[in-house]
């Protein structure tokens, strides 16, 4: 596109925000990014998203781009905000999730380098019959977080869908660079189309979910079926994707000291995970403008406001639209990177969680048609 500027995140990562990380990481100050001065305390939803902010605070969370990777995987969580709060509600985290009634089975996929995790999450009394399956991938920048943080957001989508969700783990950076993430991803997602039967999940009803850069993920896994012409998903659900790599758009500049998610922390990301500078320009990674996105499933793109990723989430809808996919999008004001799982306390989880639900519930009933 005439007049964006393509600025590599690894060059980013490497110059000025590594400095500023490195300067960061020798102290215990509090960076702007976990400032309510950054503009995100004034920004957010006051009597909920604000609440969940200020609470990750007490928690001591650090900017990430402050912390080694083994500080970064093991400090609180927004997941760990969102139990806190309800604890001072005077509500138990545990009963709730049970009150859902979803229940668990730990497995295994197979990867080029041995085994990863997928957990599926199964709704009690979803009726008999083989039942629709939602593979869904974890965010956390390839690099921290894993399906135990994003439970809630799986559990979520199978209640309201009456769907199996298959969360899936895959091999995380920097100890594995780009693209061992998406190369296991693909891999859950041939397994699941072959094994679905073994935990109830019906294979000709495939779905694929992510949320950040696990939106990223889920958009690639359709686009690599395409083209290696095996069993499409029948939808896509992009929550607040990582779609490019250009740290220069307008959401980027808005909320570049945004929390939980702030440019710093993207150049972090991007630093740990790719594993050489042309890496940045791979199309897996410039979705907006390199990936070839004609003949993929309709897709729902859900974007936050005040997060980085806004812009680039909001181009990949107008993308996909403009290859012909179907596609619907919506944008969550006073909310930031991190909302759609937080639905136990936050109200706008709730509405982009059943946004996302409708779509995926149509794509599964149009093909029982």
């Amino acid at each position: 596109m005439a007049g964006v500027v393509m600025t590599s995140p690894l060059a980013m990562a490497q110059g000025a925000t590594a400095e500023k990380a490195a300067d960061a990481a020798m102290s215990d100050k509090p960076s702007v990014a976990e400032s309510p001065d950054s503009g995100t305390m004034k920004r957010a939803d006051q009597e909920d998203m604000a609440l969940l902010l200020k609470k990750l605070q007490e928690l001591g969370v650090k900017p990430i781009e402050s912390r080694t990777v083994e500080e970064a995987r093991t400090q609180p969580t927004p997941a760990d905000a969102v139990k806190a709060v309800l604890k001072d509600q005077g509500k138990d985290p545990m009963a709730l999730m049970a009150a859902m009634k979803v229940s668990k089975k730990d497995m295994t996929y197979p990867t080029a380098n041995g085994t990863q995790p997928i957990r599926i999450y199964t709704p009690d009394g979803a009726g008999s019959g083989p039942l629709p399956v939602i593979v869904y991938y974890h965010g956390g920048g390839w690099v921290i977080a894993n399906i135990d943080t994003y439970e809630s957001s799986a559990m979520a989508l199978a209640k309201k869908t009456g769907a199996i969700v298959a969360s899936v783990e895959y091999r995380h950076a920097p100890e594995n660079k780009f693209p061992a993430a998406h190369e296991d991803s693909f891999a859950a997602y041939k397994w699941v189309t072959e094994h679905a039967r073994e935990f109830g999940g019906d294979p000709k009803k495939l779905a694929v979910a992510g949320e950040s850069a696990g939106g990223n993920l889920a958009a690639n896994v359709a686009i690599m079926a395409r083209d290696q012409k095996i069993q499409a998903p029948l939808h896509m659900l992009l929550v607040y994707p990582v779609a490019g790599t250009d740290m220069t758009t307008p959401s980027y500049i808005a909320n570049q000291n945004a929390m939980p998610l702030s440019k710093g922390a993207m150049g972090w990301f991007v630093d740990k995970t790719l594993g050489k500078p042309e890496d940045a320009k791979s199309p897996m990674l410039n979705l907006t403008t390199m990936a070839d996105l004609k003949g993929l499933p309709p897709a729902t793109v859900i974007t936050a406001e005040i997060d980085p990723l806004m812009s680039e989430g909001k181009m990949l809808s107008e993308k996909l639209a403009a290859a012909g996919v179907k596609t619907t999008y919506q944008n969550n004001e006073g909310v930031t990177h991190e909302f759609f799982g937080m639905d136990a306390v936050l109200d706008d989880a709730k509405r982009a969680q059943d946004f996302a639900v409708k779509d995926l519930k149509e794509a599964f009933a149009a093909k029982a048609e």
